[in-house]
């Protein structure tokens, strides 16, 4: 009887935890990339899957509405500076009586052209002529709520495209 008792204090103790302290604003983190190669192709033949973990403190992350304007992940290409299509998270639905959530985001990157330096006679999305045959892509990347709180900026790390 007394083994019950404190097992009903610790289950009712655990019941009680606080919930995590998390900011309203989105915070992501990198986890992972499948692979940090792919060859060059319009369209996206080939991909990689980036990972990112986040938490959100008002648990206001994506949207039901696929339709909507707006997006939710930002992926910017550093070398010219231009975004990506536009990418949209589901909405998460936040568990129990708190809405501070965290989870993993996991985004297919499909493949893209080398751009090539201006002094070349290579043309984007064509195999390379030259000896450059490897471009280095960098993406920066953030995702929005739905109230339009920012997280923070990641410089995801070094993904390298083959230009032949």
């Amino acid at each position: 009887m007394k083994n019950i008792f404190f097992l009903c204090l610790f289950l009712l103790a655990l019941s009680c935890t606080r919930p995590p302290d998390y900011p309203i604003e989105p915070v992501i983190e990198f986890v992972s990339l499948s692979k940090n190669t792919f060859s060059q192709r319009l369209g996206g033949a080939d991909e990689i899957t980036l990972t990112l973990r986040f938490t959100d403190g008002d648990g206001d992350i994506g949207s039901a509405d696929r339709n909507r304007n707006n997006e939710d992940i930002i992926i910017t290409d550093t070398r010219d500076g231009g975004p990506e299509a536009p990418n949209h998270l589901v909405e998460v639905p936040p568990a129990g009586a708190n809405n501070g959530i965290s989870g993993e985001i996991y985004i297919k990157l499909l493949g893209t052209c080398c751009i090539y330096p201006i002094t070349g006679p290579d043309i984007p999305c064509e195999p390379a002529t030259t000896s450059f045959n490897r471009d280095t892509l960098i993406y920066e990347i953030f995702i929005k709520d739905r109230a339009g709180n920012e997280s923070n900026i990641l410089t995801i790390e070094p993904i390298y495209i083959t230009c032949d």
